[in-house]
């Protein structure tokens, strides 16, 4: 008969099981995928749980476990290096009384001895190791796994607040300086209204637009972003001082950017103080910030105090509270996009959050509306901490006056007056009335003239509203018509913003099709689809003619955008606009290929790359096995012929295809294959 302990054991057995899973999924959204689910604490508490679980039941122990292992944001397309010291995260507090709780630790642990605190600020950003020999920059390593990470050195060195080469005295022969890569609210403001005018998924908020920017493949696109970084910890053998603070301040001589928050404290008082300061005063920097960090100064005492399996013992993190306001509830617009997309926008009365007055919060959807019950007039609770949009994310009912009625969702479309249709499968609302609505009409037209489609500089949101008000501009074929007298006498034009406008139009004409094609603002054919399209079918006039059926044949392409594709060639007003814009000039085909070295010596093979090479680049190798009759594919499978590895071929792929079977070649043999 099992006993009352069997029972509690087997419960234990399972919440450890269950915790660690929860763990490495989190882990995964957190560092892989840039999407949390859940807040920086619930994590942490779900953390400490499986800690306490493992400390009774050592006879569980599992050296995969959460507990032992440090999140990883690992890449799949760069170099990686093992780390000369391992990259640990921090223990996390939330209170005065917990950071009291972590000096009263290293009091005892370093038998009653004195020692001084370093305060500094915790920027929300991502990790970075900068190795310097002889006074220059030779390396840069992001945190990874912990144990290792990804070389992105030409990318840091887009990062101008990065030095390149050291000046001054004391410098180190060779040293690793750590520190924190961010985006400025400033950028992040700037590159997330360029995705939304591109009808490009925003960034939730700087720390996944900094991680994702220091990934990118292109490193002119990483110096467009605007990346900032500060600098917080130094290592090595021959350090100028003695002690963390002091090395930091020589760092700064150097030319290292060192936040202006870090303070040398000796008491707890003095710590209770500065927690106090920087909860008021974060607000007002120009990067976001998610808390403090304190350290023991000494090295010495660092060096006595050492490290648990994934954090150091001499330094600890506290964390801010999420920022939340009660403002109320002004009104509700209902706002319209190129799409027809209806977005219910909240209008309150203005509210400080992080460092910004908020007085506007997107409420999504109609769904979000309902989850809420938010009433008119109601108190609401607004949230920003990271998010850039500001959102509500609860009502204040008690607040609520007596005659308080729901709010509700327009019916028909405040511009035009079309009755709404809803998206099946969706959340969202729409407008059908496509070329008639005017926001949609608008919408269009400031699409198309983007910086990503046909770039005709000079012609923004205002303008493109100017034009269309004037009667001059009403679909994007009409831009095509106009003259330099029409737009120089257009209110806040003159001769030079005319000419520039022109001009923008004249180049125009030489934009390659997959951009014209984006541009045309075909539902569900973004910038991906629009380049798979335009190499598939060639020219506009293959398009046109294809049915639902010959689409949904290319891959990648689905039901949805296929029917969206017959259905806007199927409407004669966008026939004539296709023929105005030929007749202008704007490229409506792919440019001849040479075809006289293609080959079908892959035929029928679908290849994997994984990892970094030699003799051509990925791009370079992916162009290569399209050319020889070949298909690129994402991921391994049963189907997969071969793997075609470079250098640090992630080890995940690698062992699929050893228990798959599938072969592995490297680039010299694949080279071969295609010289035959």
């Amino acid at each position: 008969m099992e006993s009352l302990w069997d029972n509690i054991f087997e419960e234990d057995r399972k919440r450890i099981e269950f915790l660690r899973a929860e763990l490495n999924r989190h882990n995964h959204n957190y560092y892989v995928l840039n999407a949390p689910e859940i807040s920086d604490r619930d994590f942490d508490m779900l953390m400490k749980e499986l800690e306490a679980l493992e400390a009774q039941h050592p006879e569980w122990d599992d050296p995969l476990s959460p507990t032992r292992r440090v999140g990883s944001d690992l890449g799949k397309g760069f170099q990686q290096v093992k780390h000369i010291h391992p990259m640990l995260s921090l223990g996390n507090t939330y209170s005065i009384e917990e950071v009291g709780d972590f000096v009263r630790r290293t009091t005892t642990a370093l038998s009653g001895e004195t020692f001084e605190v370093v305060g500094e600020m915790k920027f929300d950003g991502t990790s970075i190791s900068l190795i310097y020999e002889n006074g220059r920059l030779v390396r840069a390593v992001t945190r990874g796994d912990g144990e290792k990470g990804d070389v992105v050195t030409e990318n840091v060195m887009t990062i101008k607040s990065i030095p390149l080469v050291l000046t001054g005295d004391n410098i180190p022969q060779s040293f690793e300086i750590r520190g924190e890569i961010v985006l400025p609210w400033d950028e992040f403001d700037r590159i997330n209204k360029e995705r939304e005018y591109n009808e490009e998924s925003l960034f939730a908020n700087p720390r996944n637009a900094a991680a994702g920017t220091l990934k990118l493949q292109n490193p002119a696109e990483v110096a467009r972003r605007g990346l900032d970084a500060y600098l917080y910890y130094i290592i090595g053998d021959n350090l100028p001082c003695d002690n963390h603070y002091d090395n930091l301040m020589e760092a700064r001589k150097w030319g290292f950017k060192i936040s202006d928050a870090t303070t040398l404290m000796r008491s707890l008082d003095e710590i209770d103080e500065y927690i106090k300061y920087w909860d008021v005063q974060r607000k007002q920097l120009p990067v976001a910030t998610d808390g403090l960090v304190f350290k023991v100064n000494s090295l010495r005492q660092q060096l006595n105090l050492g490290f648990t399996a994934k954090s150091p013992r001499w330094a600890i993190a506290y964390k801010f509270p999420a920022e939340r306001g009660l403002t109320r509830l002004l009104s509700v617009s209902f706002e319209i996009g190129r799409t027809g997309v209806i977005t219910p926008v909240a209008n309150l009365e203005p509210v400080q959050l992080s460092g910004t007055v908020v007085r506007r919060a997107s409420l999504h959807n109609e769904d979000v509306i309902r989850s809420l019950d938010i009433h008119d007039g109601d108190m609401v609770y607004v949230e920003k901490g990271g998010e850039i949009i500001p959102k509500i994310t609860g009502v204040d009912t008690s607040a609520r006056a007596a005659n308080a009625v729901p709010l509700t969702f327009v019916t028909n479309c405040p511009s035009c007056g079309t009755q709404l249709v809803r998206v099946e499968g969706e959340a969202a609302w729409v407008c059908p009335n496509k070329f008639e609505c005017e926001p949609q009409m608008i919408g269009r037209i400031e699409h198309f003239v983007g910086r990503r489609m046909m770039n005709i500089d000079g012609i923004g949101g205002e303008t493109a509203q100017l034009m269309f008000d004037s009667g001059l501009v009403r679909n994007i074929a009409d831009l095509y018509d106009l003259t330099h007298e029409q737009v120089a006498v257009l209110d806040r034009f003159a001769n030079r913003s005319a000419e520039r406008v022109m001009k923008g139009i004249a180049d125009s004409k030489n934009v390659p099709f997959e951009r014209v094609l984006f541009a045309l603002s075909i539902q569900y054919v973004g910038e991906t689809v629009a380049k798979k399209l335009a190499k598939y079918v060639r020219d506009i006039d293959t398009l046109m003619s294809m049915s639902v059926e010959q689409l949904t044949a290319i891959d990648d392409i689905g039901p949805r955008i296929a029917e969206s594709i017959v259905e806007y060639f199927g409407i004669e007003s966008n026939h004539n606009i296709i023929e105005r814009l030929r007749a202008a000039g704007v490229q409506m085909s792919m440019p001849q290929e040479d075809e006289s070295d293609r080959t079908d010596r892959l035929a029928g093979k679908s290849i994997v790359i994984s990892g970094t090479f030699t003799h051509h680049s990925r791009d370079e190798y992916k162009a290569l096995i399209e050319k020889h009759g070949g298909k690129n594919v994402g991921s391994i499978s049963k189907k997969t012929d071969y793997v075609l590895a470079g250098e640090n071929m992630g080890p995940a792929k690698l062992e699929k295809a050893t228990s798959l079977g599938v072969k592995i070649i490297d680039e010299n043999a694949f080279l071969e294959m295609i010289s035959e």
